[in-house]
Formats: structure tokens, C-alpha cells, sequence
């Protein structure tokens, strides 16, 4: 009888081989059950998890001000495994603090079968917009469908 201790590792979320190509600016992620993912470096960047770029005890992280980075911010300058659950980029500008999970970057990631699972119903959720010529017809938002806006 096999027994996994924890119940949240699965093939979707254990990284199976780890790629950082510092010239590129990428980082590329194959997974146990197949998919594959590549990060660039800014968005890597702006995923950062560590409490000085999310916050904490309530109080919002410098990533929450929508700062403009800098190219030595999303320089990746190396990369380290933390145990078999995370990574631990170093970015040019010296930040290391961050410890990227494996599950967080196999939820967040960019590509296009990933973001599809993360909004399935995109094409029927309504959108609500706020539009200037609402306000002088006495509406402040219309509402279209995801297949709508992409026409």
C-alpha cells in the first residue's frame, strides 16, 4: 500500500526538471505528469511570494505599488532548490528572499491551456466596464461577454 503524506503534491505540482537560461531571462519548469512551463524573467519577477514584495501582518508589499523594475530586478543571476517543494531565484539587484513553491508556479502558469483552466467560463462571464459615454446616458458600466471584447 503506498502512502503520500501529503495529499497536495501530485505530478501537476512536482517539478520533474528545472531549466534557468540566464542569457534568455527564463526559466523553464517540465512537470511529473508532462506539461511543461517557461516563465520570463520579468514575470517571474513579479511573482515574487517573500513578505517584503507581497506584505504581511496586514500591510501591502512594495510589488503592490506597481513599481516600474528595473533591468537589474528581473535579471535572474541564479537559481536554488529549496528542499523538492520550492526554488529561491537571486535577481540582479541582490533579492533572494523569495521561495517560489512548486504549486504556486504550476498554478500561475502563463501559458495558454493553464490560463483557459484558470477561467473557464471566460467566454460566457460578463464584463463589466466603466465607459465615459455611460455617464452621459445615466449608466456607469457595460456589460459584454469575454468573446465580445475580443472582436
Amino acid at each position: 500500500m503506498s502512502w503520500n503524506y501529503n495529499p497536495l503534491v501530485t505530478d501537476a505540482s512536482t517539478a520533474s526538471r528545472i531549466h534557468a537560461d540566464r542569457a534568455a531571462g527564463t526559466l523553464q519548469i517540465g512537470w511529473a505528469d508532462g506539461h511543461e512551463t517557461t516563465y520570463d524573467a520579468v514575470t517571474l519577477r513579479w511573482l515574487c511570494p517573500c513578505a517584503f514584495c507581497r506584505g504581511e501582518a496586514g500591510m501591502p508589499g512594495w510589488l503592490d505599488s506597481r513599481p516600474t523594475l528595473s533591468p537589474d530586478q528581473t535579471r535572474l543571476v541564479d537559481v536554488q532548490l529549496v528542499g523538492q517543494y520550492a526554488i529561491a531565484p537571486t535577481w540582479g539587484d541582490g533579492h533572494h528572499t523569495g521561495y517560489y513553491t512548486f504549486a504556486l508556479l504550476r498554478d500561475r502558469c502563463p501559458c495558454e491551456a493553464c490560463a483557459a483552466r484558470r477561467a473557464p467560463d471566460a467566454d460566457r462571464a460578463p464584463i463589466r466596464r466603466a465607459t465615459h459615454a455611460g455617464h452621459a446616458h445615466g449608466t456607469d458600466t457595460v456589460t459584454t461577454t469575454a468573446k465580445e471584447s475580443h472582436r
